[in-house]
């Protein structure tokens, strides 16, 4: 049996979760979110817990079970609390502000940049008091869109190696290479 399948998900106050025509569909305070459930697979909620069960022992619904009870997780985690991924802007003239609900960049191109949110997305910006580096933090309660939102953002201009100018995430640690200077003079 799957060692994650088998634990249950608790149900945080105000969190309801039901099957609906081949569907799981979770609603929360922040929203409603639902993905498509296999019929190898069966979600209910027993005792304030989710518990999600195979109904068959073959080799698709053992791949499922898992799979299935992280995503159901990820579902009650982001209609309670929501989710966000914070990303650095680092560069000397690397700046973002918002224009309505999009996001402009100048990060080093000839042109700005404009980024507009996925639905259910939302982005803040702000800058760092002591660096001057720019921050975005994107919010939303759908896991999988916030973070596909963000590796948008960040394939817009990646952390190079050199200087570590670019978009990066939050701690994300850039591997720095030694110049032309550090490898020595002709001889």
């Amino acid at each position: 049996m799957s060692r994650i399948g088998k634990l249950p998900i608790p149900l945080p106050n105000g969190v309801e979760v039901s099957r609906d025509n081949g569907h799981v569909v979770v609603k929360g305070p922040k929203g409603t979110l639902q993905r498509p459930l296999s019929q190898k697979i069966d979600v209910r909620v027993e005792d304030g817990n989710v518990i999600v069960a195979r109904t068959g022992d073959d080799q698709e619904a053992r791949a499922l079970h898992g799979l299935t009870r992280s995503l159901v997780a990820n579902m009650v985690k982001g209609v309670s609390d929501g989710y966000e991924k914070v990303l650095d802007i680092v560069g000397v003239g690397f700046r973002a502000e918002m224009v309505g609900q999009a996001i402009r960049m100048q990060v080093g191109y000839s042109h700005s940049v404009e980024v507009h949110p996925k639905p259910g997305i939302t982005f803040e910006v702000g800058q760092e008091t002591n660096t001057r580096t720019f921050f975005l933090r994107v919010r939303g309660i759908d896991k999988e869109t916030v973070g596909q939102q963000a590796a948008e953002i960040r394939s817009l201009k990646k952390p190079e190696p050199y200087k570590g100018k670019g978009i990066r995430y939050r701690g994300e640690a850039v591997r720095r290479k030694a110049g032309k200077s550090a490898k020595g003079g002709k001889k």
